[in-house]
C-alpha cells in the first residue's frame, strides 16, 4: 500500500493545444490499413496550417495512404513531469509538387531515413485531440521482490 498522494486527473486538450504540441515535435506514427490489418509507420512530418504534410517514397505507405480509407498520425512528447500523445485522423491527400508547398512545408522536410523519398502526403483531418497528463513515479509501481502480498484468507 502506497501513500502518494493523488494524481491530477487526466487533461483533455483543445484543439489549438494539441497543434501547438504537434509543432514542437517532427516525428509521429503514421497509422493506415494493408489489407484489412493495421500498419504503422515512423515518419517525419511538419505542421501545416491546420493540417499535417510528409514525405515518402514509392511503397506500401504511400499505397495506403493513398487510397479510400481513413488514417490516423499520433505523435507525443513530454518533459519531467507531463507527458502528452496527440491523435490526428482523416484522410491522406497525395500532392503534386508545387512552388507554393517546396517554399512552405517541403523547404524544411528532411525524413531521416535515406532513399528517394519525392511524395508529399497532407492528412486533412476530420479530428484532432489530445491529453496531457502527470508522469507518475516509478516507485507507485515498484513492487518488492519476494514480498508478496498478503492473501486475503477469508
Amino acid at each position: 500500500m502506497h501513500n502518494d498522494p493523488p494524481q491530477p486527473p487526466t487533461e483533455v486538450l483543445d484543439t489549438g493545444t494539441c497543434w501547438d504540441l504537434l509543432r514542437g515535435v517532427s516525428v509521429g506514427h503514421l497509422a493506415v490499413l494493408v489489407n484489412g490489418y493495421p500498419e504503422v509507420f515512423p515518419v517525419n512530418y511538419k505542421v501545416d496550417q491546420q493540417s499535417v504534410v510528409f514525405r515518402t517514397g514509392e511503397g506500401t505507405k504511400l499505397r495506403a495512404a493513398g487510397g479510400p480509407l481513413a488514417v490516423a498520425l499520433e505523435a507525443d512528447g513530454h518533459d519531467d513531469a507531463k507527458a502528452w500523445s496527440v491523435l490526428v485522423r482523416g484522410k491522406a491527400v497525395i500532392l503534386e509538387p508545387s512552388e507554393e508547398l517546396l517554399a512552405g512545408p517541403g523547404l524544411t522536410l528532411f525524413p531521416w531515413e535515406a532513399g528517394k523519398k519525392d511524395h508529399y502526403v497532407r492528412i486533412v483531418p476530420t479530428s484532432v485531440t489530445g491529453r496531457r497528463f502527470t508522469i507518475t513515479s516509478p516507485l507507485t509501481w515498484w513492487d518488492h521482490v519476494g514480498h508478496a502480498a498478503p492473501v486475503d484468507s477469508a
